[in-house]
């Protein structure tokens, strides 16, 4: 398991184990995670942003009101941009502070504005670790969802001994790389086509569309960190693909319905979040197309149907769709669910600068006689969303089968 690819914000607090936060971002980044730094005016006390930049690759953020990057709202988008929030060290007041809600900093700020998780690894002195006002603090930030890492006993700085140590960085690492891991789908075989596909006019031209493939990379990496055996069908996108996916490039609507049909029997659950051409020109010139009419008239023909033909050839996959939609999202997806026989469809607008080439996205979630909204966040925790759902929906169907 590995941090690849993972968008990690780290809040680094006041405090002695600030040092530390080094050698965690150094760690963070060597597990392949992409770090950008937010420090209290109280941590610049005992480590320098220039550290903490040379070892993230960004400039480190302090200020709340920052003029180079609050034209563009730069706390929301710092909120927005990170797949999890790392605090170490998280402080004795930083901790109150959030505990009470209060957004009067850059850090604090955007805590209260992400939907990405919260992990924070306590340092203070032993006894205003144990204090009431700091346990209280700490139950109510656990019960908000708030993940804690620490804190370690043994010497302080302080000549004292006890509780309220930081956890030393590898642990951290680790806790964070535990969190995109639920095992919700271990030893499940999965497949998911993505990207778009694209269609010759001639030799130099071609019909496709303007699906990047994030979102479906997204969900490949979920579901391998939620324990999955997973193998991609991917249309031309230049997305990386993540750790032990198993990976297969095609062009066209046909290559990707062949090899889909051809990867399906063994399968347990397959996701359809490629935007596959409807349609293909019926003679693909062989030569480049010269201009010289005013106009030119393309003859398409209708490609296959590989959600609907997969759902028909494999009636015991569990089947999921995508829908695209720049209109009657919840009708047009109700349809799809129902006509091509699925177990779950996951529904986006698109057009106005929503859906395509962004890095954020929502999706409105349908099976048979129910439904979720997923809100706007990042596509990876996104995908962390969806994978939990398709599990959770996979296994109640799994109960529902009759008995041998």
């Amino acid at each position: 398991m590995s941090l690849q690819q993972r968008k990690i914000l780290l809040g680094v607090t006041g405090g002695i184990a600030a040092y530390k936060s080094a050698e965690l971002t150094r760690l963070l980044k060597r597990a392949g995670a992409d770090v950008r730094v937010v420090m209290t005016a109280a941590a610049e006390a005992f480590i320098t942003p220039m550290t903490l930049q040379a070892l993230s690759g960004h400039a480190v953020r302090g200020a709340l009101f920052d003029p180079a990057h609050e034209a563009a709202m730069g706390h929301i988008e710092l909120a927005r941009w990170a797949d999890l929030v790392v605090i170490a060290p998280a402080s004795a007041n930083t901790l109150a502070r959030l505990a009470q809600g209060l957004a009067d900093d850059l850090l604090s700020t955007l805590c209260l504005a992400t939907t990405a998780p919260i992990l924070a690894a306590p340092a203070m002195n032993r006894q205003m670790w144990t204090h009431p006002a700091t346990q209280r603090n700490i139950e109510l930030l656990t019960e908000r969802g708030v993940r804690l890492v620490g804190p370690d006993s043994g010497e302080q700085a302080c000549g004292e001994a006890g509780p309220g140590r930081m956890a030393e960085p590898a642990e951290i690492t680790a806790a964070a790389t535990a969190l995109f891991a639920s095992g919700a789908l271990a030893g499940r075989r999965l497949l998911i086509t993505l990207g778009p596909t694209r269609e010759p006019i001639d030799p130099v031209r071609f019909l496709s569309n303007r699906s990047s493939g994030k979102m479906g990379m997204a969900l490949a990496r979920a579901a391998i960190d939620a324990g999955a055996d997973v193998t991609i069908i991917a249309g031309p996108t230049a997305q990386p693909t993540p750790a032990d996916v198993k990976r297969i490039d095609v062009e066209t609507t046909a290559q990707m319905h062949n090899a889909t049909m051809a990867e399906a029997a063994g399968q347990d659950i397959f996701i359809a979040t490629a935007a596959v051409s409807d349609y293909r020109p019926a003679t693909p010139a062989g030569q480049k197309i010269k201009k010289t009419a005013e106009t030119l008239t393309l003859t398409l023909e209708r490609n296959p149907d590989i959600l609907g033909d997969v759902s028909a050839a494999f009636p015991a996959l569990f089947c999921v769709g995508f829908a695209a939609e720049t209109e009657n999202l919840a009708e047009h997806a109700r349809d799809k669910l129902e006509r091509k026989r699925l177990d779950l469809i996951a529904a986006n607008p698109v057009g106005d600068g929503l859906g395509f080439d962004r890095d954020d996205n929502s999706l409105e979630v349908f099976w048979p006689g129910g439904h979720r909204s997923l809100p706007v966040t990042t596509k990876t925790r996104l995908a962390q969303q969806l994978i939990e759902l398709i599990a959770e929906r996979y296994q109640e169907s799994l109960e529902k089968l009759p008995l041998p």
